[in-house]
């Protein structure tokens, strides 16, 4: 598959979007577009622009000045035709604001629901997913009790967590708990906290969430 690689670190808005509408519609070939960019805004301009593409898409947060978003194409044959228009349509690009809330998600388990352990943890990687989706994300994922499973080494919901941080959701995990499991040097996305400030995020959160 071939790797497209735009650098649109120092680009104001909306210039990192236009660059990857550009590229995408120079596609001739199932690929990669993989843009780098410096802010969390543009991250969530990018994910937006995928998501009304339909195109599969992911983010991760490598430093606080560096973002990377991969956008993963098909063979699209109306590319060519649709180049003309994205370019034309260049003026009309607009930057989204933050679409983060003080909404705080807390996941005390990895598994959702009662019942079969299996079916549980199927439910709840499609409740990550799905977090997201949301046209307005959390401002906090806090993890706790079999919950920190779900930001470790071999936790199938890992890529979603990163999408999210990526985006500038705060990804939290309790010290005290990856120490129980056992998980403290196997920790994949996000930080550890403590339980005093879990619960002053959750005391400060304008709505929580609990699946």
């Amino acid at each position: 598959m071939k790797e497209i690689k735009i650098d649109a670190r120092g680009d104001q808005c909306p210039i990192p979007v236009i660059k990857t509408k550009k590229a995408l519609g120079e596609v001739t070939e199932p690929s990669v577009v993989e843009v780098s960019v410096d802010n969390e805004i543009a991250v969530q301009n990018l994910s937006k622009m995928a998501k009304q593409k339909k195109l599969e898409y992911s983010c991760e947060k490598i430093n606080e000045q560096h973002y990377v978003i991969k956008i993963k194409t098909c063979d699209l044959s109306e590319a060519k035709d649709n180049q003309v228009k994205e370019v034309q349509d260049e003026q009309g690009e607009v930057c989204y604001p933050d679409r983060k809330t003080n909404t705080v998600v807390v996941l005390s388990s990895n598994q959702m629901g009662q019942g079969n352990e299996e079916l549980g943890e199927i439910l709840m990687k499609g409740f990550v997913f799905a977090l997201t989706e949301l046209d307005e994300l959390p401002s906090t994922v806090l993890l706790y009790n079999s919950g920190v499973k779900l930001s470790t080494q071999g936790s199938k919901s890992i890529e979603d967590l990163k999408t999210l941080q990526a985006q500038g959701v705060e990804i939290l995990s309790c010290g005290t708990c990856l120490n129980y499991y056992d998980l403290a040097d196997k920790l994949e996305v996000g930080d550890v906290t403590n339980m005093y400030f879990i619960v002053e995020k959750m005391a400060q959160a304008d709505k929580i969430i609990r699946p």
